[in-house]
């Protein structure tokens, strides 16, 4: 009996996309020995993506979805996707083609060698703009300075996990997700493969600068608790450079000079201001995170489905 492989695609108003994207899968599987199925998760779109998984469903046996009750984000998606997904591997992979279906192959070639995680890593893309690049290499650098694990450059969440990888990232309850950092700290035997993104096929990135800020913001506390390591050190190092003033102003006492200077006075005011704000923003953060952890609501709620566990 041929393995099972399970396609996990993420989609939020991905319309146009979504009947390409099935088709490119159909021709890399018809050249393959393996039997799969193909789990579209529609993350809470307003366009008619949901309609056209529907008819798919209809007339495709190896054809699932899950509809959100809302728009509960990418990585959410990705997580139904893992926990209902049946396969002996699963592959997650975007709606918008960016990522090439046709990279299957070698990555099942390495699951068979015995990986159990097969990830891709993004080389550059000319296409994109200046900006674009400079800000991706700035969130994989800060990411990877304030957290206790390494994402290598360009790192996303196209990838192949095995079923026993699988089985182990299901039972994280975690609220605030972030997928690519929890697959590397898994740990298991992982692979790295390098390739070119394709240019998207139609629509638009959904990731602004916005949501890579918040994205970067969440993976740093969501793996580690250097920021507030970061704030520690700050403030024993102003602390120590505030006596570093004491024997000027002990010199200015004896020799009866007047310290006058308020303008340098309301400055150095400001800046402790400012830092002591910013300490207690990074442990509000985490404070935060602990309280919404607390409330142990779903990650993400499902309004209809035509997996058989999932319909009522």
């Amino acid at each position: 009996m041929n393995k099972l492989v399970s396609i996990v695609i993420p989609a939020h108003n991905e319309e146009e996309n979504i009947i390409v994207i099935v088709d490119r899968i159909e021709k890399v599987f018809n050249m393959l020995h393996y039997s799969f199925e193909i789990l579209i998760v529609d993350d809470g779109g307003t366009d008619k993506t949901l309609e056209v998984i529907e008819e798919l469903a209809k007339v495709k046996h190896n054809f699932f979805y899950i509809e959100f009750s809302r728009n509960f984000g990418h990585q959410p998606a990705l997580k139904a996707g893992l926990d209902y997904a049946k396969g002996d591997c699963v592959i997650s992979l975007d709606a918008d083609l960016q990522h090439p279906p046709e990279m299957f192959k070698q990555m099942l070639e390495k699951w068979e060698e015995g990986y159990e995680v097969v990830y891709t890593r993004r080389l550059e893309d000319k296409r994109l703009s200046f900006r674009k690049r400079k800000t991706s290499t700035y969130f994989y650098r800060l990411l990877n300075s304030l957290s206790d694990i390494e994402i290598e450059a360009g790192t996303a969440d196209f990838r192949l996990l095995d079923r026993r990888a699988v089985d182990v990232f299901k039972q994280f309850k975690e609220n605030d997700l972030f997928v690519r950092g929890l697959v590397k700290w898994l740990g298991f035997k992982q692979f790295a493969i390098d390739y070119v993104p394709e240019a998207r096929f139609a629509g638009a990135s959904k990731y602004n600068i916005s949501k890579m800020r918040r994205l970067a913001v969440q993976g740093v506390t969501s793996l580690s608790v250097k920021p507030l390591h970061t704030a520690v050190y700050l403030g024993f190092f102003f602390s120590f450079l505030s006596l570093l003033y004491i024997p000027y102003v002990l010199y200015a006492l004896y020799v009866g000079k007047h310290i006058d200077g308020w303008a340098s006075l309301i400055m150095t005011v400001a800046f402790f201001g400012g830092l002591q704000l910013i300490i207690l923003g990074i442990i509000g953060i985490y404070i935060g995170k602990m309280f919404m952890q607390t409330k142990e609501r779903p990650n993400y709620i499902i309004r209809s489905s035509n997996i058989d566990q999932l319909q009522k």
